[in-house]
């Protein structure tokens, strides 16, 4: 019946919105989530099944929500956080980001004498 229709699709929502809300809580999420409708769930080739995950080139974590889409969410943790004498350098082989000086930007931003910065929402140092 219609009803009995109508109960499926909510339970599969439901499923689908505690599943975006856990992606969401990612340690640190400044991640960026979407969800494609009708998003094949199919990856260089490979298929995947209702739950299934695969990192894309670009980085981006996605989760097959078969039939209804897939979800992804970014994977890199954003600085957001941090002084202006420092910039976030992104690496797309690594998919990490990594906050330099902007003077040498060999060199990791780190206090220093110099440069007092409140520790204050950064992310400790790896």
């Amino acid at each position: 019946s219609m009803a009995m229709q109508a109960q499926k699709m909510r339970c599969a929502w439901g499923k689908l919105c505690l599943l975006l809300s856990l992606l969401l809580q990612l340690p640190g999420s400044q991640a960026k989530c979407y969800f494609q409708a009708k998003a094949p769930c199919e990856y260089e080739g490979k298929q995947f099944s209702l739950g299934e995950s695969w990192l894309s080139t670009n980085c981006l974590l996605c989760t097959c929500l078969h039939p209804i889409g897939v979800g992804c969410c970014e994977t890199t943790q954003h600085p957001i956080d941090f002084p202006d004498w420092c910039e976030a350098h992104y690496d797309s082989q690594t998919c990490q980001i990594s906050v330099v000086q902007k003077a040498n930007p060999s060199l990791p931003c780190v206090k220093s004498v110099e440069h007092e910065w409140g520790s204050a929402g950064t992310p400790e140092p790896l």
